[in-house]
């Protein structure tokens, strides 16, 4: 069946009501991509795919060097951005339902909630007594029947289930509150509706949770923009990730667009995240998907390739255009930002709002923790983490092993300075066990069938082990 040309289709606290004495309520437009790794971008170093749009919008917004998905997949770290706490606190630490336990691994996963739990408090439902419109247009995957998008806060659910990815991009396909005629391309779907979304809401402050499916599996993507990226014959990348990333980028572009045609930009916070590290490889293809590099790993792994995200803000009369933050933040920190913003209150959590770190100020130095009890489908190992400043350190729960590193100066996570600095190595153990203990972190417990002749059995993906330097 002949696909649509996609480059044709691209072209195509506070009152709800405002005085002349009052100024006009943030709106917020939060685009979140699936599975985009931090080097995928032009405005993070890539000149190798075509992202025009997120290069200018750039230029507008305050961009950072050192944020974090709270988890190396996505339900997790999804679940965190909506409520400010992190993933062994909600007893959501592993994509939902999770992969089944490797029968002979060395050690047993802990089970986890399979939605996000109701009794939480969700940006959404912080923002409704404020008088906001919210509308979740994209990928859910926090939950079924009882738990969606409309069961948390939300007004309008386009698209969202308890599904992790499509079955395909391309119509048809039916979706809650869509229905893709044969040949339409989901990614630009849900743009439209994510635009339709902005200009119909004109008098109310709104909500946007954009989250696209995008560039998660399957991969697929217009045959234009492959052919476009084939030709360019790089072995690095998969040319139709490298496609998929552009669609990702003209969604943006298309969603500012609708941002300034409604004359809301001027009072529109807009945020562009990921939710974890690109997937450098897949078992059923020849090539690497992407190249996380100067980071180490992807998707699945607490190494910064599996954490380390593109975030960007754009708030006005807040952050500066064209501004650099190197400070580290997590994904835990954006709903407290943003309800602060909106005068929202949102009860108890475990990030701190961003906005004086927006402002050009600094925050005080503070650890990130990460707990991810889990095997991953792409080669990772159950393991915890915490960065303070310029340090980090990650613990392996099969062996205890840990690892230490100085990533200013190693970004790569090439050289354990664990045995250079046992002290340091110590310290930091201590305030990760710690916090592990404060959140009631469920842990993984001895396997009684491990076989290490078979404890790799159900693999599907790989990440291949890096030597050390």
């Amino acid at each position: 069946m002949q696909r649509r040309t996609f480059l044709q289709l691209a072209t195509g606290g506070l009152a709800a009501v405002t005085t002349a004495a009052s100024k006009p309520a943030w709106n917020i437009l939060f685009i979140l991509m699936d599975d985009l790794g931090w080097h995928d971008t032009g405005p993070y170093g890539n000149a190798f795919i075509d992202t025009p749009n997120l290069d200018r919008f750039a230029t507008e917004s305050a961009r950072f060097t050192n944020a974090y998905a709270a988890c190396p997949v996505c339900s997790p770290t999804r679940a965190s951005i909506l409520t400010g706490k992190y993933p062994a606190r909600l007893h959501l630490t592993d994509w939902i339902p999770g992969r089944k336990q490797w029968p002979y691994a060395k050690l047993l996963t802990p089970s986890f909630n399979q939605e996000l739990p109701l009794g939480e408090t969700t940006i959404a439902e912080a923002l409704h007594p404020a008088g906001y419109k919210a509308a979740a247009i994209g990928k859910w995957h926090l939950g079924g029947t009882g738990y969606l998008p409309t069961d948390q806060g939300f007004d309008i659910n386009i698209g969202g289930t308890a599904a992790g990815s499509p079955p395909t991009y391309f119509g048809p396909l039916t979706l809650p509150g869509l229905k893709l005629e044969p040949g339409e391309f989901l990614t630009q779907r849900l743009t439209l509706e994510g635009s339709r979304f902005i200009r119909e809401n004109p008098s109310r402050p709104f909500f946007l949770y954009e989250s696209h499916f995008t560039v998660h599996m399957p991969l697929q993507a217009p045959d234009e923009l492959v052919d476009k990226y084939r030709k360019r014959n790089t072995a690095d990348v998969d040319p139709i990730y490298c496609a998929m990333v552009e669609t990702a980028d003209l969604s943006v572009g298309r969603l500012l667009k609708a941002l300034d045609d409604s004359g809301k930009a001027k009072n529109t916070i807009v945020v562009f995240f990921s939710d974890n590290g690109g997937v450098r490889y897949q078992s059923s293809r020849p090539r690497p998907v992407t190249n996380n590099s100067p980071l180490r790993a992807g998707k699945g792994h607490v190494y910064e390739g599996g954490i380390r995200e593109p975030l960007m803000i754009r708030w006005p009369g807040t952050t500066r255009a064209g501004s650099v933050i190197n400070d580290p933040i997590s994904s835990v920190d954006l709903a407290p930002t943003l309800c602060e913003a909106a005068g929202a209150r949102l009860g108890k959590v475990d990030g701190v709002s961003i906005r004086p770190l927006l402002r050009s100020g600094h925050l005080t130095e503070r650890p990130l923790f990460w707990h991810y009890p889990h095997y991953s489908d792409q080669g990772g190992k159950p393991a915890g983490a915490v960065r303070l400043g310029e340090w980090k350190l990650i613990e392996f729960y099969e062996d205890s092993r840990l690892e230490l590193f100085h990533l200013a100066d190693d970004p790569g996570e090439r050289r354990n300075l664990v045995r250079r600095e046992p002290a340091r190595a110590k310290k930091l153990h201590e305030l990760l066990a710690d916090w592990r203990t404060s959140v009631n972190a469920s842990m993984p417990r001895p396997n009684p069938n491990y076989d290490p002749a078979r404890a790799s059995e159900g693999l599907t993906g790989y990440e291949p082990p890096t030597p050390p330097a």
